[in-house]
């Protein structure tokens, strides 16, 4: 189970559509410009996420794409698998006749307990839970930049000190 830019970007996309969610419908444009990625990549990963009943569309003037559930219902691991398919670390994990050794293979079982602990760190973890860090981050880096702006001793700012300057 390899982690692309489908699995990566796609739990951006549907990160973006749960800080959202209760907005109404984004346009792809906007998720695009935010998470600066490609309007073209994202709308091949509408059609799977939309097909799992994980996206749903609204036409019209204020249309675009919103989350069809609640973000605390929606896993990484339910983005991931529809993006990558739920196949484990190597093929053979779910498919053991694709090799002869797998009867007696030594390594064999450590796929397969990687991608068990793979796919139940994912399960844990909401969309919700990665909106929220999300946000947070979001306003640390505004406020970081608020206080550079203002000149904070913290941002390495001119802060003007009582006192002789020759210190």
């Amino acid at each position: 189970m390899r982690i692309t830019t489908r699995s990566r970007y796609g739990t951006r996309m549907m990160v973006e559509l749960a800080v959202h969610h209760e907005k109404g419908p984004v346009q792809l444009g906007e998720i695009a410009r935010r998470q600066k990625l490609s309007v073209k990549y994202l709308e091949q990963l509408i059609i799977p996420l939309k097909k799992a009943g994980l996206i749903k569309s609204h036409r019209g003037a204020r249309g675009g794409y919103a989350l069809a559930r609640s973000p605390e219902e929606i896993t990484v691991w339910e983005v991931v698998s529809i993006l990558e398919g739920d196949e484990g670390v190597t093929p053979c994990v779910h498919y053991p006749d694709l090799c002869e050794m797998s009867p007696i293979c030594p390594t064999r079982d450590v796929w397969d307990l990687l991608t068990e602990v793979i796919r139940e760190t994912l399960a844990r973890i909401t969309i919700a839970d990665l909106a929220r860090k999300y946000q947070e981050r979001l306003k640390l880096c505004e406020d970081l930049r608020k206080d550079k702006a203002s000149g904070s001793p913290l941002e390495g700012g001119k802060a003007s000190s009582s006192g002789d300057k020759n210190r």
